[in-house]
């Protein structure tokens, strides 16, 4: 075999990509585990709060508004690489730096169910696994409703969070 300097380059190039190619099918798989078991699909899935997921419309957000007393109410987004109506603009390290620090790309703070502060707690490594995961999936185009100001009309299915201490029948309608 004759071992050129232009072959062996090749050669190296060839197995670099090869080596990136697996870490990133490592940290897709990583990051599918932890999306899953970290409940993501809950919130941001269709479907799942009423017992059938819609698994074609999976992460493409939710139909169910969460009521917070005081803030309005938020509806679980689409999560997906979608460009116009998910996240396909979100670079890794934005996605990274919305589940740890509640920070949208545009500064906006995350809505207060998101459990950012839980998140905040990954290592780097898990972190970015879920982003790399988010980007793999299929987009999905779903536009959910914006967050609705207290007092404001809500267009979708509500699950109202009660303070400590209030009971529903206290609750405002």
């Amino acid at each position: 075999m004759n071992r050129t300097p232009l072959g062996l380059a090749l050669l190296a190039a060839a197995l670099t990509a090869a080596s990136a190619a697996e870490a990133q099918d490592k940290d897709v798989a990583r990051g599918e585990y932890l999306v899953t078991i970290g409940g993501c699909n809950d919130c941001h899935t269709p479907g799942y709060f009423f017992g059938k997921p819609d698994d074609a419309k999976f992460l493409g957000g939710s139909d169910v508004g969460f009521e917070i007393p005081g803030l309005g109410v938020f509806v679980g987004r689409n999560i997906t690489p979608d460009k116009e109506t998910g996240i396909g603009d979100w670079t890794r390290e934005q996605i990274v730096a919305a589940i740890q620090t509640g920070q949208r790309p545009d500064g906006r703070e995350l809505a207060p169910i998101m459990p950012w502060h839980a998140f905040a707690q990954l290592t780097p490594e898990d972190a970015g696994a879920i982003a790399a995961f988010l980007q793999s999936v299929k987009p999905v185009s779903h536009k959910v409703p914006d967050p609705v100001k207290p007092g404001e009309k809500v267009s979708t299915f509500l699950f109202r969070i009660l303070p400590p201490g209030e009971t529903a029948a206290a609750a405002p309608q």
